[in-house]
């Protein structure tokens, strides 16, 4: 197996691709991971902008594309948005109400958009967004087909330390897994892919194409990756933006916090380190920290079962005798109505967490 760096087209990302030596006769997908930073603020051009890798990226034959976490409605590195134990400054108040506004509706226009954008250019298409619902933000993930259907979306079930200001949290109504030609698709969102619950539950839905969207690009990140891929006997395909200072409006306007003066225009605010994973544990591209990339590899599907004969998580190698997991997939809204004949009816509210 030997990692082939692609020569990329005329200012195109480095597309770094795996050959895979598979028998021709396995179903063999090719996958590939965008790292990429978002136009921060300006939703509109992060679409633009989107279309544009994902069109590079169905060029090289992908099948499947895996975009970032937050990459259309941005990760908000850096910011604290005024926030104190017992404060909010009007200044913060005012960058939620921006971050609000570059937000989308789930369904709304832009998911319109992403579905055809999938449809046009014949890929299964994964992405990460900030997904408004009343005045309530959650950082999702939202699915979609080759022929342009809008699959379904996961929500951040627990957003890490500062994030759970600004972000709502998901619940069980949202950790699908589907079955797809390319494979069975599901994703878990950047250090809730530490939370071993939830890839159990993701496990016993039978993913084999585990997407993580991250902001984590630190050199730790990886580990967790493989451990993933050989726990889980699946594909690992981690997707993290690539920042500069740059890429964020400049000061007053948007202060990375405590560090803003050590910052300039060109520094790392977010350093990538997107790659892919096989289910033995192998690394078949990246981790990449140079820049913006196309990040893609052949997926031999028939290595899962090769490595589910010694150990399959939720099949012989468990112990259902002695442990157990109860998943609660219902969506936990926080208004019931009672109509007048009497029968309960649970209607997600602004806010809620209906799918």
């Amino acid at each position: 197996m030997s990692l082939v760096a692609a020569a990329p087209p005329s200012g195109g990302p480095i597309i770094a691709e795996v050959d895979m030596g598979a028998d021709s006769s396995a179903p063999v997908v090719r996958a590939t991971v965008v790292q990429a930073s978002t136009v921060f603020y300006d939703t509109p051009a992060t679409l633009e902008k989107a279309e544009r890798l994902l069109a590079e990226a169905a060029g090289y034959g992908s099948q499947l594309v895996v975009f970032p976490e937050a990459f259309v409605g941005g990760y908000p590195r850096g910011s604290n948005f005024g926030a104190a134990i017992g404060n909010r400054t009007p200044k913060g108040r005012e960058e939620f109400r921006k971050y609000h506004a570059a937000a989308i509706d789930v369904p709304g226009p832009e998911v319109d958009r992403l579905a055809a954008m999938a449809g046009k250019y014949k890929v299964f298409l994964v992405m990460g967004v900030i997904e408004r619902d009343g005045y309530t933000l959650y950082c999702s993930v939202l699915f979609f087909d080759a022929q342009g259907h809008y699959l379904g979306k996961h929500r951040k079930m627990m957003p890490t330390s500062v994030e759970r200001i600004i972000w709502g949290f998901g619940d069980g109504s949202t950790i699908p897994v589907f079955d797809t030609p390319v494979g069975k698709i599901g994703a878990a969102i950047c250090w809730e892919n530490r939370m071993p619950l939830l890839r159990t539950a993701m496990y016993g839905k039978g993913i084999e194409i585990y997407c993580a969207p991250t902001a984590d690009s630190r050199p730790t990140w990886p580990a967790s990756m493989t451990h993933i891929a050989l726990e889980g006997g699946c594909f690992v395909l981690s997707a993290n933006q690539f920042c500069r200072r740059r890429d964020y409006p400049p000061a007053p306007e948007y202060v990375f916090a405590e560090i803003e003066e050590e910052l300039g225009p060109d520094s790392i605010v977010c350093a990538g380190g997107s790659l892919i994973i096989s289910p033995m544990g192998t690394v078949l591209a990246g981790p990449n920290y140079e820049g913006e990339a196309l990040i893609s590899a052949d997926l031999d599907l028939a290595e899962i079962a090769r490595v589910k004969f010694d150990f399959d998580v939720v099949g012989h190698y468990a112990r259902p005798d002695v442990f157990s997991l109860i998943v609660k997939d219902h969506p936990m809204n926080p208004v019931t109505f009672m109509s007048s004949t009497g029968a309960e009816s649970e209607k997600p509210v602004a806010g809620g967490s209906g799918k």
